[in-house]
Formats: C-alpha cells, structure tokens, sequence
C-alpha cells in the first residue's frame, strides 16, 4: 500500500474514532512505527491532524492554534503562559496562569494536564508540582489577581522576600483565584 492510501485510510478512522497510537496504527498497516511517522508527518504539516501523547488525534477548528486566550480572548502573553491537555486530547491556551486556574476549576474532570512556564527559568513544568505567588507588587499587565509561577519553592520564597505576595499551592492557588472571581473582587479579564 502506498502512503498516500495509508494517510486517507488514517484519515477516515480518525473521523470514525477521534483518536489513535501510534502503535495502533502500526498493527493495522502491519508496519513499523517509523513508517507510521513518516505517513503522518505530511498529515501534521498540513495541519490536518494533532500529535498526542503516544498518537495522533483530528484536529478540530477549535483546537487550531490560536493567537489569544482561550478564556479571557486576550493576546497570548509568552512570558507566563499556561495550557491545559484535555483527556480527549485538545489543546488550550492561556495568556496567564489566572486564566488557566480558573479554566480548570470549570473542567477539572476533563483535564489530563495542565502545564506552565517557570516563571524566573522559563522552563516548562507540571502546574500540579509549581508553586504560585499571588499579589506580588510585580506587574505584568494581564489578568488579576495576577498569578506567578515558580518550580521550586525556594525560588518562590526569594521571590517573595523582593517582591511579597502569598505562596499557594496548585489546589490553594486554584480555590484562591476562583473564590476571588466569584465574590467580584475583580479581574482583568473580559470575558
């Protein structure tokens, strides 16, 4: 079978199934994974499909990467962006840890992951794991309360020592954002 008859063939199970391993794939063909890879790589450049963890999935309109904010509309902010994996294997991005805390808590159950940059190395790391600094006198000019990211605790405390704010956890930042947004406390936000 050619390539071209394999990628149409990709295609159509893609549209039936939504999303498929690598390994799956390989199987079917009765090839290797390198051949799969290589079936694929026009698929992906040519945007019509999305590289997962282990696979490939569709790639919807909605997944297509965006210039903005998926929660605020904002322009996405490289410095201290954040973005969370759904389990069904979509992408979103945010111009700002506030703005992915607060998409999570609506869609907790859905994420597979969510991810951040270290705000001082800018190196990216499990927002699970980092630590967040809230109402530093540091301004970025996004979404507020503004929400700061750091890997290690310890550079969070010297962070803090300069410039203050309150160290939280990933479920305490989550919780803490959240309730200041539902008692209208404010936000820059405009959605």
């Amino acid at each position: 079978m050619l390539p071209v008859e394999r990628q149409k063939h990709i295609m159509s199970w893609l549209k039936e199934e939504g999303t498929l391993s690598i390994a799956e794939i390989s199987k079917r063909f009765n090839v290797s994974e390198m051949t799969v890879y290589r079936d694929i790589k026009p698929l992906l450049e040519e945007n019509k499909i999305n590289k997962t963890s282990g696979g490939i999935s569709l790639l919807s309109h909605s997944a297509v990467p965006s210039h903005s904010c998926t929660y605020c509309l904002k322009e996405l902010n490289n410095r201290h962006p954040m973005q969370i994996i759904t389990i069904h294997q979509t992408m979103e991005q945010f111009c700002c840890p506030h703005c992915g805390l607060l998409r999570y808590k609506d869609i907790e159950n859905n994420v597979s992951q969510i991810i951040c940059r270290d705000f001082l190395q800018h190196t990216t790391i499990s927002a699970k794991l980092a630590y967040f600094i809230l109402d530093a006198d540091f301004h970025l000019n996004c979404c507020q309360p503004q929400v700061l990211t750091f890997d290690s605790l310890k550079y969070a405390e010297q962070f803090q020592k300069g410039f203050g704010g309150t160290i939280l956890q990933f479920d305490q930042a989550v919780e803490e954002v959240s309730k200041r947004m539902n008692s209208n406390i404010g936000c820059g936000c405009h959605k």
